[in-house]
């Protein structure tokens, strides 16, 4: 039986996948994303503790709102340090029908042979995965969050090769990741991904920012502005995501 730590349930999403979603935010992230929302979920091994059944029971209590096309969403911190105990969780809502997504940033991502073997079973209960990219390019990447972006992007490989469908994501930070070369760069990249069914911009924002004061850690991007609406519109046309 595998336990899991979680940082807290939201029971009515709207924006984490298809349709109304069960949205888990687990603990933990190895990633220091300087317009992290979220900083009190970096922290591994707290928050409050699952197994698998007990969380699936509980979100269970909300099917009635999921109709044909919601379900269960994992999210984070990052879902992927408590990989088997997303892959129990999962297997819990196939076999109850029920529509999972995965909600990452990508950066545990290994092909080290034992690991991708626990990260194939997962994949073989998900039916979406939803990938940040971050950044594009390596070094910005490194500045950006503390980590190198080459694991992600194999794994976004990884997902088109084994026919995964996947969502991306990109959040559009005025002066650091709204630069036309690179979002250039980074719809050449999607392009070549054969299961990417949308690309979606996510603005900016500093909602979290409170957080980071209430932790004592200096926040690096105060001056940075939100973007505009014309900011958005620029990136969206650059990855060529067409509004309905």
């Amino acid at each position: 039986m595998a336990f899991g730590y979680v940082h807290s349930l939201e029971t009515f999403g709207l924006v984490d996948g298809p349709g109304v979603r069960f949205v888990v935010f687990l603990q933990g992230c190895r990633m220091r994303c300087k317009y992290c929302h979220n900083p009190e979920t970096w922290k591994t091994d707290c928050g409050t503790q699952y197994s698998a059944a007990d969380l699936f029971e509980k979100a269970m209590h909300y099917k009635a709102y999921w109709k044909d096309n919601g379900g269960i969403t994992v999210s984070g911190g990052e879902p992927l340090l408590q990989l088997e105990f997303v892959t129990e969780l999962f297997t819990l809502a196939k076999k109850a029908g029920v529509h999972t997504t995965l909600d990452t940033s990508g950066q545990p991502f290994s092909d080290d042979s034992e690991w991708l073997d626990k990260f194939a079973r997962l994949m073989s209960v998900t039916d979406l995965v939803m990938l940040d990219i971050k950044d594009i390019d390596g070094q910005s990447h490194h500045e950006l969050t503390g980590h190198s972006n080459e694991n992600i992007l194999k794994m976004a490989r990884w997902l088109s090769d084994n026919g995964k469908p996947m969502w991306i994501r990109h959040v559009l930070v005025p002066t650091l990741t709204d630069n036309e070369d690179k979002l250039k760069r980074l719809r050449a990249f999607i392009d070549t991904l054969g299961t990417v069914e949308k690309t979606e911009v996510l603005p900016y924002h500093t909602l979290g920012q409170f957080k980071w004061e209430k932790l004592g850690i200096a926040y690096a991007l105060e001056d940075i502005p939100t973007p505009t609406e014309e900011q958005i519109n620029k990136a969206e046309k650059l990855l060529g995501i067409v509004k309905s």
